[in-house]
């Protein structure tokens, strides 16, 4: 006998109402009619009377109409009727909480990384797993934001679960959204950022934004998650911007990067000169290398000129090169507004179709890039090789330069592979030079690590209309050996200092976790790929053999960025531990200063030790360098995420289209796509294959248990597009049977 379905319960008026009110209040970020109420609560009454429930909230504010019969909860409501519950006892027994938290609690200091659901991970520097925080228990703070995080003891369980106790630093100040005006106050809502909260904004600070417009929002006051909501004021009504634009901007914004420099930082850069005038002073304390043959080679679209080399032949022929870096510190004094302001940043941020500098464009791209044809002030590293291209002499200190000629790096190249054309002859000499480099350093155990970079091309509107994955030559390669001689040359001189330590900032790499090397050389010997983990040389050896047969066998590519994750992260440092990757003992950064504050940093740190000793207090130092890693991070997680942006854009009017493309992960609910020509992924899931997959131990393969069918890492397949959420720089694919 077949049992009786179970009918939807329908409710009375005044129980309705609080269902209804209940639904919203409990999912604050959707959006929802009364159809969809209905079927959620599985209720048995009408569409009319639960539109009327809707209907009869928003006119008490309990609730906001969104448009087309949608509604949201209003969060002030909300958290009004919460304040007029009684906490006597909720209080008595958060004292009691608070107190065994103080006693049996671990905490640690880390930043949010918050995901799109609004739960988050906190990253703790000594941790090698992230602390897994529920969203309900982040008190409070956002994706970036610094905090303090006890952690629940709970053995036996295999993740680290914890929550918030204190919001240390926050990380988003301001917001790019939607408005919407209401009789009272106006609701900003962040679409494009991970920030998950709305803003409110008094109608006297709308700063004349309009229902519906596009508003930069500074947040003023950041309440308390449950006693009040997050306020701010607009600073600035968005009616041109396009949504590309937008999104370029949030993203920056929440992983707090500023769009613009306070206002004391560009005074202070005001009162700089337009114009580089060398006084009789400045030669007294520079060497002049203005009549030696001095180049910059740099991306076609760059405007920062970081560094130059020059070349001179000399009587008994050696041969002089210098690496002339821009002088920052010329101009960057400590402890003023934009010193302040640099360090903060710490990186200038290079996203698809911008940047985002660590400098005001008055020295970033004039006073300190070193541009042809005009004198410039460089902090120099100056080396002499024999006949045999070996470093016999080295120089430090301050000069200036005037440069000959800016080369792009394709016009370089051509020069370095024809022989033809103004300064063929120097760039072929320096690239044999560098070359000689290049092969002492791999030979002493440096590891070619590479990984596709992919570049877009854009139309006047900054829409994508083509891509291609970067070719690193011989120019590019030039470059980066004779930055990579000063970086470290500059940290072995400071290193080498009698007496005591001189506290410096390095740029560290640590050998590869065991573990994880281990795992990687069973997953890539199912490949085919034999590496050897016995010693660091083997290390170094077997993956510069992989990135090599990479090169021609494309089923290998994808071994690639899975090698890098095997590595330790490279982080600065005043505590010295070399550089694994680079097969050096002492390294620094000492050439990109207009874009990278460590470059600044390590400036100072020199100058003040040439011919002398001075040294500074390593724990404010350390401190620093921690800052800057942190910064470092946010930076390159920015340009992912711009990347995915555009990738999406790219592919929004290819709906429909199949493509080629290669099994990139697998995981427990399905594989891992990433489509071959713009490197766009996505996950297929074992669901939407209406099947279910058995997964072998090391990921690399997924077997239907019906058919047989066998998924493989590194498998090509063919896919179709079949849905793009730019919002959430998402694609979806479907494999084509």
């Amino acid at each position: 006998m077949k049992a009786k379905k179970k009918k939807n319960k329908q409710l009375s008026p005044g129980k309705l109402g609080d269902v209804v009110f209940r639904t919203l209040a409990n999912n604050p970020k959707k959006r929802l009619n009364a159809k969809q109420i209905i079927s959620k609560r599985k209720l048995g009454n009408t569409y009319p009377s639960v539109n009327d429930a809707l209907e009869k909230l928003a006119k008490e504010n309990l609730i906001i109409h969104v448009k087309d019969g949608r509604y949201r909860i209003n969060k002030e409501a909300l958290k009004s009727k919460e304040r007029e519950r009684s906490n006597a006892t909720k209080n008595s027994s958060n004292n009691k909480r608070s107190k065994r938290n103080t006693k049996e609690f671990k905490q640690y200091i880390g930043r949010v990384d918050q995901t799109r659901s609004g739960d988050g991970y906190i990253i703790v520097a000594e941790l090698e797993d992230d602390i897994f925080v529920a969203g309900k228990h982040l008190k409070g703070a956002f994706h970036n934001d610094m905090v303090k995080v006890a952690v629940n003891p709970n053995r036996g369980r295999r993740r680290l679960d914890g929550k918030v106790v204190e919001i240390i630093k926050r990380s988003t100040k301001k917001i790019i959204g939607k408005i919407e005006v209401f009789k009272n106050y106006g609701v900003i809502h962040n679409d494009h950022g991970r920030f998950p909260d709305d803003i409110y904004v008094a109608l006297k600070n709308l700063n004349e934004a309009q229902d519906e417009d596009n508003v930069l929002v500074e947040i003023t006051e950041w309440g308390n998650s449950q006693n009040k909501g997050i306020w701010g004021k607009v600073k600035e009504v968005l009616k041109e911007n396009s949504e590309s634009d937008l999104a370029m901007q949030s993203i920056l914004l929440s992983n707090g990067f500023d769009v613009e420099f306070p206002e004391e930082v560009l005074a202070e850069t005001d009162l700089f000169p337009n114009k580089l005038i060398v006084t009789e002073n400045d030669l007294k304390e520079r060497k002049d290398f203005r009549k030696t043959t001095t180049l910059t080679i740099d991306p076609e679209t760059a405007k920062d000129f970081d560094d130059a080399i020059s070349l001179k032949r000399l009587d008994n022929g050696n041969l002089e090169i210098g690496i002339h870096i821009a002088d920052v510190t010329h101009y960057v004094k400590p402890k003023t507004a934009l010193d302040k302001e640099a360090l903060n940043r710490s990186t200038s941020v290079y996203l698809v179709d911008r940047v985002c500098p660590m400098l005001p464009e008055k020295l970033s791209n004039n006073l300190c890039s070193l541009m042809p044809n005009v004198d410039r002030f460089t902090f120099s590293a100056v080396f002499v090789f024999d006949e045999k291209y070996k470093v016999i002499e080295r120089w430090f200190g301050r000069g200036i330069i005037h440069s000959d000629r800016r080369f792009s790096y394709e016009e370089a190249q051509e020069r370095i592979e024809s022989g033809e054309g103004d300064y063929a002859e120097e760039l072929r000499l320096l690239n044999a030079v560098a070359g000689k480099l290049r092969k002492a350093k791999f030979k002493n155990g440096a590891i070619a690590f590479e990984s596709d970079e992919i570049k877009f091309k854009l139309d006047e509107n900054s829409k994508p209309i083509g891509l291609y994955v970067k070719q690193r030559k011989d120019a590019h390669l030039l470059v980066e050996d004779f930055m990579l001689l000063a970086n470290k040359e500059v940290a072995l001189y400071i290193t080498k200092k009698e007496g005591a330590e001189v506290p410096f900032v390095y740029r560290v790499h640590d050998q590869p976790d065991p573990d994880k090397l281990r795992e990687f050389a069973l997953f890539a010997k199912e490949l085919g790929v034999n590496i050897k983990i016995d010693t660091p040389k083997q290390i170094a050896k077997s993956m510069n053999e992989l990135a090599k047969r990479a090169q021609t066998e494309e089923e290998l590519r994808m071994l690639q960025p899975i090698a890098i994750r095997t590595m330790a992260k490279a982080i600065y440092t005043s505590d010295n531990i070399g550089h694994y990757g680079l097969a050096f003992d002492h390294y620094a950064h000492f050439t990109s200063p207009i874009r990278r504050y460590a470059d600044v940093l390590v400036h100072r740190i020199l100058a003040a030790n040439l011919g002398q000793t001075k040294r500074e207090d390593k724990t404010k130092l350390e401190q620093k360098c921690k800052h800057i890693s942190l910064q470092e991070k946010k930076a390159a997680e920015s340009e992912r995420e711009s990347i995915k942006y555009k990738q999406v854009e790219y592919l929004q009017d290819k709906v429909g289209d199949d493509f080629d493309g290669r099994i990139s992960g697998i995981i427990d609910r399905g594989i891992f796509v990433q489509l071959i020509e713009s490197r766009a992924e996505a996950l297929i899931s074992f669901t939407e294959l209406g099947d279910y997959f058995v997964i072998d131990e090391n990921r690399l393969k997924a077997k239907s248990s019906k058919t047989g069918k066998l998924f493989k890492m590194g498998d090509q397949l063919k896919v179709k597009l079949i849905r793009t959420d730019i919002e959430n720089s998402r694609i979806e694919l479907e494999i084509v049977d």
